[in-house]
Parts: structure tokens; C-alpha cells; sequence
């Protein structure tokens, strides 16, 4: 097959509708857009998410009460003993700028906490904010030692 026989298939391409361009065209006077009102108008239809064409809109005629925590919520970046076992030597130090550059956080500045999924066999000192009780507990059973910053 050559690149000159190359074509789409039977109904895959379409001409464009050109409207507005009088009676013999097909869709000429109003072009398709039936008789006065808003929509039919250019620039025409909602004017904003939401609006109900002057009705008073569902956002408004519900109360919006209470507390939403996620303006507060701290986000922490999560990694566990398995991959931390992988790419760390015996007497290294595990914090959040060593994680980034090993590939296992994303961003230096966001807290991280230490999960106890697999097991731990190097000594390591840990300076995270946050360690799982199961983490901390392999952690000093392999000789290693949790710090807070």
C-alpha cells in the first residue's frame, strides 16, 4: 500500500455546514437557529454555568452550611519500608530531600510518613515527620532510629 492510496473511510469526513446564506442554500433567513429569543441571537445562550434563565438558581436556593476540612488538611507524601529497603545503603539518612532524589517523593517541602509495609533488614536513622507504629517498631528491630524535625 502506497501513500497515495490512502483515504478514510465511507463517512468519516463531512463538509461544513455553511448557514446564512440564503433561501437556496438550505438553511438560509434564520440559519437553522428557528425564530427570535435568546438562543437564536449571536453571542446568545447561558450567560454562566448555572444560570436558569432568570429563575433563581439551585446554588442559591440551597444552604451551604458547615465545615469542609480541606483547607486545613495536611497532605503527606506516603512511602513504605519496601522501596525504602531498595534504595538505601546501611547509615544513610532518610528525610524528604534524600526520598525526592532517590524517586520516591515528589516534593522536598511536603511532609512525609513512613508506612511499615514490608520489612526493614539495614540501619537506617529516619528524620520524617511522621512514622506508622508497625514502621517504627521494624525500623528499631533493624537497628535503625526514628527522629522528628
Amino acid at each position: 500500500m502506497s501513500d497515495f492510496e490512502l483515504h478514510p473511510p465511507a463517512g468519516a469526513t463531512k463538509r461544513k455546514r455553511i448557514v446564512g446564506r440564503g433561501r437556496g442554500s438550505g438553511s438560509g433567513d434564520s440559519a437553522g437557529k428557528g425564530h427570535k429569543g435568546q438562543q437564536s441571537r449571536s453571542g446568545g445562550g447561558s450567560p454562566y454555568a448555572g444560570f436558569e434563565g432568570g429563575q433563581m438558581p439551585l446554588y442559591r436556593r440551597i444552604a451551604h452550611r458547615g465545615f469542609n476540612n480541606k483547607n486545613f488538611r495536611v497532605d503527606y507524601q506516603i512511602v513504605n519500608l519496601t522501596e525504602i529497603e531498595v534504595r538505601f545503603a546501611v547509615g544513610e539518612t532518610v528525610n524528604a530531600e534524600n526520598l525526592v532524589i532517590k524517586g520516591l517523593a515528589r516534593k522536598p517541602d511536603l511532609p512525609v510518613k513512613v508506612l511499615g509495609d514490608g520489612e526493614l533488614t539495614k540501619a537506617l536513622t529516619f528524620v520524617v515527620e511522621k512514622v506508622s507504629a508497625s514502621a517504627k517498631a521494624k525500623i528499631e528491630k533493624a537497628g535503625g532510629k526514628v527522629e522528628t524535625p
